[in-house]
């Protein structure tokens, strides 16, 4: 599944437009061949985009592309257009974004609005070619309608490092096993893969949920965080269930309602409990990105006999568009629904700012509401907002961190 969302913002967008990069300016002093070629080799040897300091909490973000074009701009969670140096063929956009910002983007031709789907790709949409930090959302194998796309990395000083996600030798691996049921509710095959924790024997172990599976285990690095997580004692030994679904049903399959109920509670989770003996009822987690914390966040509020806790990335809470009902239907139910025990997990990044599908509220006011209706209605919630978008390098990051703030450390 290649990654979606919204749209892209721009941080601080008021000083977009006059901010210009010192070394531009420099170099529009004198824009000859000798210095264009001098300063490109420059900046290439350490990689762009160029960044310099703007202030104790900002830097001034400068991407670059040299080649004759109509037009060009940085996009996905960023939309900075470029510029030509004139007389040169060289193109600069400059910006200034929080010193903690990681996140994703490609550089696009004409207007158009999609990443690339190959490393190479060179029109309408590419990598940026002298950024050596690309990140490839691989393509389900099990999935025919799916594709690989690719994206470059901008990743500021102040980005934390990462947490969790890298596999520590000393680590334990769990086992991963695959296998598929007939679902009634979908009318199909669906596959999973289950994750069972190393030196942990046949037993009831609680289960975590996942949704778009096999980014799950690829792109969100759950296998590893589970291991670290598991091995050093932060928190009990845990399976996961990581539900795949073929991109062309997604936005079905992860739409509220009675049909991802009856998969999830009436079909998958008593299957696992025969197949692998895991999932305990009441001590169980529900989780996804996008749509799939949307359905996470929903089954969590009608079930809260299953789930101890409930994780949601930048979760759709927009839902509906427009066209389709008055958006935060969700929202609107959680007012209408008494506190449980159920701990929620939201996060959402600062540049999910730009309106939904036709007009619908941003994510990150969507995702702002919810917060709000959990906390006003007495449930117990986690929320954090991060620098960066809608995209699985940050996923990846909080992941650990929902665990950590909703999973008993109790056995």
């Amino acid at each position: 599944m290649a990654p979606t969302g919204p749209g892209p913002a721009v941080v601080r967008k008021r000083k977009m437009r006059a901010m210009l990069s010192p070394r531009i300016a420099a170099l529009s002093a004198d824009p000859t061949p000798p210095a264009v070629d001098r300063f490109w080799a420059e900046v290439t040897r350490s990689g762009t985009p160029l960044i310099e300091p703007y202030d104790d909490g900002h830097h001034v973000v400068t991407f670059l592309w040299r080649g004759e074009a109509n037009t060009i701009r940085a996009w996905f969670n960023i939309d900075v257009p470029l510029t030509r140096l004139p007389k040169t063929d060289l193109w600069y956009g400059s910006t200034v974004f929080p010193s903690d910002l990681r996140t994703i983007y490609c550089l696009t031709h004409d207007g158009a609005e999609q990443i690339p789907r190959t490393r190479t790709d060179t029109t309408p949409a590419l990598l940026d070619p002298t950024n050596p930090r690309v990140l490839h959302f691989p393509a389900d194998p099990a999935d025919p309608t799916d594709v690989d796309a690719w994206t470059s990395v901008l990743e500021l000083p102040g980005a934390p490092p990462p947490a969790w996600t890298e596999h520590r030798p000393e680590t334990p691996r769990g086992h991963l096993e695959t296998k598929a049921f007939t679902s009634t509710a979908l009318n199909r095959d669906v596959q999973v893969t289950a994750y069972l924790p190393a030196r942990t024997g046949p037993a009831e172990l609680p289960a975590i949920v996942v949704f778009d599976g096999y980014l799950g285990r690829t792109m969100m690095r759950i296998p590893t965080v589970l291991d670290n997580l598991i091995a050093g004692g932060h928190i009990p030994p845990m399976a996961a269930l990581f539900l795949h679904n073929r991109d062309e049903h997604r936005i079905r399959d992860l739409t509220p309602g009675e049909p991802v109920e009856q998969l999830v509670v009436g079909e998958l989770l008593p299957w696992a409990r025969r197949t692998w003996r895991v999932g305990s009822p009441g001590s169980d987690v529900i989780a996804g990105m996008s749509r799939g914390g949307l359905v996470a966040t929903h089954l969590a509020l009608r079930h809260p006999d299953l789930f101890q806790s409930a994780i949601a990335h930048s979760g759709s809470f927009w839902w509906p568009s427009p066209d389709a009902g008055t958006p935060g239907r969700l929202i609107r139910e959680v007012t209408r629904t008494p506190p449980t025990d159920v701990h929620f997990y939201l996060d959402v990044g600062l540049l999910e700012s730009m309106p939904g599908p036709d007009g619908a509220p941003s994510q990150l006011t969507a995702c702002r509401r919810m917060s709000n209706a959990l906390t006003t209605q007495g449930f117990h919630l986690t929320y954090r907002e991060y620098a960066g978008g809608h995209d699985y390098i940050n996923w990846q990051q909080n992941f650990a961190k929902a665990l950590l703030a909703t999973i008993s450390k109790k056995p």
